[in-house]
């Protein structure tokens, strides 16, 4: 067969170790094939089906991948082949994929399978001449296309060049923390200290960022070992002081390839040996294992894993024959395509520069985010701040929260009085928002002040939705000379922004003003300009998941529609994301509105998959998707309509999206931002006219926008940026929601 009559047909597998998220890649997959056109076949086991061919190749089908979004694992499991390092096993590969006339591969796994990958990629043409002169394939062997690769990363450690995420290392940075949150609580309990061992091999995402998210007091990682030969007496010491100025538990986190600056191994048994010894008291160790690899993906990796594969078919349809397989990743918030030889060697240079005990360079090849978090973490766990410098005078800077309650304002307001505090200066918390500020409603903040803040949901300062008015104005002016106020930083959502681009306006008035002022966005509502992520949204979407999660379970037994109705004001954020992590059907957005065609068609669409089989459906609706066709309205609908077919019921999920401690992105990120905002508050203080600004995170970059161009940048009626990035997810979310094209076809 030519290469010109070949069909469209994708095969995929994963391999290597599981990671969550692998099933969403699957399932993106199979239906982005099917819906192209093409055939989708799951190759099972990895590199070992490959291999043996047969009964673990298996054509798949659009609703083969229904359901399994929520699974841990993956469906068509995973395996390590010795077989398969043989070229031998590798010929037998190739025969398998051209007797099934699969062209086409998307490998889902770590930096060992997709290595596997590119030498199959690069051996191609040698076996498949190999098999021709053996008599196993009709010649020539040119009739034959060559493999076309796109590969994406599975893997928890987060270890590979190519994505700034991995698919399944948020799910298990959910994990460690999770489980150092239970841990903290009976550590504090009995005064005691834990020391907790996470995953990774040679990579130390995991155990960094699960410190840095979960307030922990020390933490060892095979990239940056500790810079003196004593760190023992070092590490010992902070902890000593920890408890003597009132901290009740100690927690240390160890990477399970951690090593000292000699390269000696540093493993938790070891660790826990020093403490309890220097120390004199109990010391627990708890090796976290394989519950970091298993359970439910998050709704970043489902997600991630939706996006990743849904591009990797779409770049495989446009690849000609000899180019060079890709990783298909998220780099900057954006699908990115990296030659796998590349990722390969930048990953592998990685563990070079480990072994070769090059600490400064495998800090520099982790990039500028991981180098931030780790600095961060070192200021953190401090047991006090650094003295002050020699001559230096201290600002005093204003921290305060403005809006409706999002999960990590806390986290965020601790690194910023922790930060703030090592650099000598002094801080205030203001009660309960803007009201506060008026009010002149302020407490003094120090070390311990925000002790157990890291993973505490709500607000411990307060907020408040308050926007000053007139008087007001006046008022935190007079506020802010008498409490000699040097800057401001405001925490907070749409009402925050608001009230401090109105402080910003009364400069002319208010000299008092005239002060550096930020705001970190923080609102479950992901609807600030200036910012693609807020802090607060990655909990309240897996709040939204999770609770999805069981509504779907519950309405299994039953023929039953669910019509969930989620927050987010004019923004459709969660209501588009949660739908693509749960495989709703429909998702109805304020951006687009509704309209009663919409809802016949909807309907119609219902009756047809509950007349083929159908069990359960899922609709997500925005809150204001539409004034007049509400969520009751819609059951109604739908419940009058689909008659003994199905019945409707409503979810209203409400303030449970605001509750519910920060998830490990949200904490890990607000403390990121607020480092950021007072270098920004210090820098700005010392000029004459200082900048007011807010800052976001943009194509995976830090920014800050000068307020001026807050109006310009909002929809003032709808109070939502006027560009908002993720719309460009609305084509992926349809394409997996829509019933099988076939049986649309031939209908």
């Amino acid at each position: 067969m030519t290469h010109s009559t070949t069909p469209f047909r994708v095969g995929v597998l994963t391999s290597g170790g599981d990671a969550p998220g692998m099933n969403a890649a699957v399932r993106a997959v199979v239906r982005t094939t099917i819906a192209c056109g093409g055939e989708s076949w799951a190759i099972y086991e990895g590199y070992k089906g490959l291999v043996e061919g047969g009964r673990f190749f298996k054509q798949f089908s659009w609703y083969d991948v229904g359901g399994i979004l929520h699974k841990g694992g993956t469906i068509i499991g995973t395996a390590r082949s010795a077989e398969f390092r043989t070229r031998e096993g590798r010929r037998q590969a190739v025969l398998n994929l051209i007797q099934h006339e699969i062209y086409n591969l998307v490998v889902i796994g770590g930096d060992g399978s997709l290595t596997g990958a590119h030498v199959l990629w690069q051996e191609w043409p040698e076996l498949v001449a190999e098999l021709v002169e053996a008599g196993a394939l009709e010649g020539p062997a040119e009739r034959y296309p060559r493999l076309r690769i796109a590969g994406l990363i599975g893997s928890i450690d987060n270890d590979m060049f190519g994505s700034d995420m991995t698919i399944g290392a948020d799910t298990a940075l959910h994990r460690i923390v999770d489980a150092i949150d239970a841990i903290t609580s009976t550590a504090a309990s009995h005064q005691r200290s834990f020391v907790v061992e996470v995953m990774g091999r040679n990579c130390g995402y995991l155990a960094l960022m699960g410190a840095l998210a979960s307030g922990a007091d020390w933490v060892l990682i095979p990239e940056s070992p500790p810079n003196v030969e004593n760190w023992e007496d070092k590490m010992c010491d902070v902890l000593r002081r920890g408890r003597a100025i009132g901290r009740r538990d100690s927690i240390v986190v160890v990477a399970e390839g951690a090593r000292d600056r000699n390269g000696n191994p540093i493993t938790s048994e070891y660790v826990r040996q020093v403490i309890e010894e220097r120390l004199q008291e109990e010391v627990r160790t708890t090796i976290l294992g394989h519950v970091q690899r298993g359970g439910s993906p998050s709704a970043f990796d489902r997600n991630l894993g939706t996006i990743l594969g849904y591009h990797a078919v779409n770049h495989l349809r446009t690849l000609t024959s000899d180019e060079e397989p890709v990783v298909v990743g998220l780099r900057g918030n954006r699908v990115s395509f990296t030659p796998l030889s590349e990722a390969l060697e930048k990953t592998r240079a990685v563990y070079e520069a480990i072994k070769a005990q090059e600490y400064d360079r495998a800090m520099e090849l982790r990039g500028p985010s991981f180098k931030e978090a780790f600095r961060i973490v070192r200021t953190l766990v401090r047991s006090l701040p650094h003295p002050p410098p020699p001559g230096q005078t201290p600002l005093r800077i204003a921290i305060l929260n403005a809006g409706g309650p999002a999960p990590g304002m806390n986290t965020a307001a601790r690194a910023a009085v922790r930060i703030a505090l090592d650099k000598g200066h002094q801080v205030v918390g203001v009660r309960n928002g803007f009201q506060g500020l008026i009010d002149g409603d302020f407490r003094e903040m120090e070390w311990m002040s925000v002790n157990g803040w890291a993973p505490m949901g709500g607000a411990e300062l307060g907020t408040s939705r308050k926007i000053p008015e007139g008087g007001e104005l006046y008022a935190i002016a007079r506020n802010i000379e008498r409490h000699r106020i040097d800057a401001i930083l405001v925490i907070g959502g749409f009402a925050g922004y608001q009230a401090a681009y109105k402080l910003y306006s009364a400069r002319p008035n208010y000299p008092a003003l005239n002060i550096p002022i930020v705001c970190l966005p923080a609102t479950i509502d992901n609807d600030l300009p200036g910012s693609e992520l807020s802090i607060g949204a990655d909990t309240a979407l897996n709040n939204i998941v999770e609770n999805v999660d069981k509504i779907k379970q519950s309405g299994v037994a039953t023929n039953r529609v669910f019509v969930v109705e989620v927050m987010g004001r004019h923004c459709g954020y969660l209501a588009l994301m949660s739908g693509l992590a749960t495989g709703a059907e429909r998702v109805y957005l304020p951006e687009e509105g509704v309209k009663l065609a919409d809802l016949q068609r909807d309907l119609e669409d219902l009756r047809t998959g509950f007349l083929s089989g159908k069990r359960i459906g899922l609709l997500i609706r925005n809150e204001f998707a539409n004034p007049i066709y509400t969520t009751q309205f819609m059951c109604a609908l739908f419940e009058e309509e689909g008659g003994d077919l199905f019945d409707v019921r409503q979810a209203i999920l409400g303030h449970i999206q605001q509750g519910g401690d920060p998830k490990p992105f949200d904490r890990v990120q607000a403390a990121r931002l607020a480092a950021r905002c007072i270098e920004f508050l210090i820098e700005q203080a010392a000029k004459h006219i200082p900048a007011a600004a807010f800052i976001g995170l943009t194509g995976g970059h830090v920014q800050f926008h000068d307020m001026a161009d807050f109006e310009r940048m909002i929809d003032r009626e709808h109070e939502r940026p006027r560009e908002q990035w993720w719309l460009m997810l609305r084509p992926i979310a349809d394409i997996m929601a829509q019933p099988d094209p076939k049986l649309v076809r031939q209908s």
